[in-house]
């Protein structure tokens, strides 16, 4: 089965800033969370992906087809929520669905009317009159009406008060429920993609430093605190560290193997704890050196 998409040295280049070369791909049912600070070119890989901007090198895959904007069918297998959420802003939300269904043969009102139904958003107000939460949701309403093998979602939460943030996520999940629906979602807010995830990509300036299954940065990252006279450590898999006297604290991105050089040390009280995927996050985007090397 192909990839639900794969991109191949994709690049993109502004008068300051250059995404890529970019190599990267999913596979079907896997959720990917897409991490990077603003500016880092998650949208622009995005935009380049459906086409939005032309990228200025390297190949876009969906499906095994190639993102060609002459032959759009691969785009029937697309469900979008970007950045911005463009409607006619005069028309009802519904009459803005209906418009949007013309294009798709596997349109379905009955998800129309039931996601309506759940986010209990009102179709006949108009687009310009919706909050910014209803935005959102009559987006996501659009984006899988036509019940799309991938979903690309742009920070789809940012800005969401908890509760209307609660609900999108929800109808996440069940989507996720009900087949083998792959799903590119980017976003900084890491608590929906500790959630959501099976794997996780880094984007720092233009350029992918890290990818990696979510569950291996939280078996393996963990706080270890010891004590031990010595100060002057040269510890291996530890990204940082800080200390007073004999008490040490540091942040390993490979517990096993700080604790093993710890034990042959003869550090004492030695201790660890768990970290959350944010916290894993803060550390990887700080761009220390051993990061990489430690998950490789």
């Amino acid at each position: 089965m192909a990839n639900a998409f794969k991109l191949t040295n994709l690049t993109k280049t502004f008068s300051e800033f250059q995404l890529g070369p970019l190599n990267l791909e999913l596979e079907p049912g896997t959720v990917l969370g897409y991490i990077g600070p603003n500016g880092s070119g998650k949208t622009t890989t995005m935009h380049c992906m459906v086409g939005l901007v032309r990228s200025d090198g390297g190949e876009v895959e969906i499906f095994g087809r190639p993102n060609d904007l002459n032959k759009p069918a691969w785009k029937l297998d697309i469900g979008y929520v970007g950045d911005t959420h463009v409607f006619y802003e005069n028309w009802s939300g519904g009459k803005n669905l209906k418009f949007l269904s013309e294009f798709y043969p596997d349109w379905s009102d009955k998800i129309v009317s039931a996601l309506a139904r759940r986010f209990n958003l009102d179709m006949h107000k108009k687009a310009k009159a919706l909050s910014t939460g209803n935005r959102v949701k009559l987006a996501l309403i659009a984006a899988l009406a036509h019940s799309p093998k991938l979903l690309l979602l742009d920070e789809p939460t940012a800005g969401l008060d908890p509760v209307v943030r609660a609900e999108v996520l929800d109808v996440l999940f069940e989507v996720l429920e009900t087949g083998e629906r792959a799903i590119f979602y980017s976003t900084h807010i890491l608590s929906d993609i500790s959630r959501l995830a099976d794997d996780l990509a880094f984007l720092e300036n233009g350029k992918m430093t890290l990818r990696t299954p979510k569950d291996d940065l939280t078996d393996k990252w963990r706080r270890i605190s010891f004590r031990l006279a010595q100060s002057n450590l040269k510890l291996e898999a530890v990204v940082s560290r800080k200390h007073e006297d004999a008490e040490h604290q540091v942040i390993s991105s490979d517990h096993e193997v700080t604790l093993k050089q710890l034990g042959a040390i003869g550090a004492e009280n030695v201790q660890e704890n768990r970290m959350t995927i944010d916290e894993i996050a803060v550390q990887i985007l700080k761009g220390h050196k051993d990061v990489a090397n430690t998950q490789s």
